[in-house]
């Protein structure tokens, strides 16, 4: 613990400070990248490169990197410290998502001809309902900071089997969809309990995607760019 909170204390200087829009111009908060506090864990940062529902990054990515609250950040170092025991890591795939994203993806799913990726990512759902079956919303809580979509794998190795992959939208990725069962319901189960004992809500439309229960941010959206 003594060891994680000077980490803490050294992400200060390797932090993002953002300030805060309209009303909250005053106020500011940073934004810390996991490494600074968790080398182990693995960044996929899939809205940064092509391997995403929309085939392309995301507007404002421009790093491959993990930024997040220095609440949420110490809390999922807590979850590596604990599985990196059981030989396992956490790989992450998004955490803090600047709005300016999140308006991409609603200027995407105005474009109905664009479905370079369908049979990947959403092959058994429309794409114009997408937004009505929670898969994509015009706010996200992960613009919060507080927020992040992960995985587990054994350590240095493959993924572990959750049913589905990340990013699939489908009632199969729904967290307790009942067609799920054998290894990959007692996977996610495992991810659940894990993430919950260090105070991460889950989304239920997705197992993957966790909100920290105490999240220092309420109703602000950050549009600071990934770097």
């Amino acid at each position: 613990m003594r060891a994680l909170q000077a980490l803490l204390t050294l992400s200060c200087c390797l932090s993002l400070t953002v300030g805060l829009p309209s009303a909250a111009a005053e106020t500011e908060v940073e934004l810390v990248n996991i490494h600074s506090l968790s080398p182990a864990i693995v960044v996929n940062a899939r809205y940064a490169g092509n391997d995403n529902f929309m085939g392309r990054p995301a507007d404002g990515y421009l790093a491959a990197n993990c930024l997040l609250t220095p609440q949420a950040a110490a809390a999922l170092a807590q979850v590596q410290a604990e599985v990196e025991a059981f030989g396992l890591e956490i790989v992450v795939f998004d955490c803090y998502r600047p709005q300016r994203a999140v308006d991409h993806f609603m200027r995407w799913i105005a474009n109905p001809g664009d479905t370079v990726n369908k049979q990947i990512y959403y092959p058994n759902v429309p794409k114009q309902r997408l937004v009505e079956e929670g898969y994509i919303a015009e706010k996200s809580g992960h613009s919060r900071g507080s927020t992040v979509d992960l995985s587990l794998r054994f350590t240095g190795g493959r993924l572990l089997d959750m049913g589905t992959p990340w990013d699939f939208f489908d009632p199969r990725s729904h967290t307790g969809d009942r067609s799920i069962q054998g290894q990959a319901r007692a996977n996610r189960l495992l991810l659940l309990s894990v993430m919950s004992r260090h105070g991460f809500s889950n989304y239920p439309a997705e197992w993957w995607h966790f909100t920290l229960e105490n999240e220092p941010l309420q109703d602000v959206y950050l549009d600071l760019p990934v770097r």
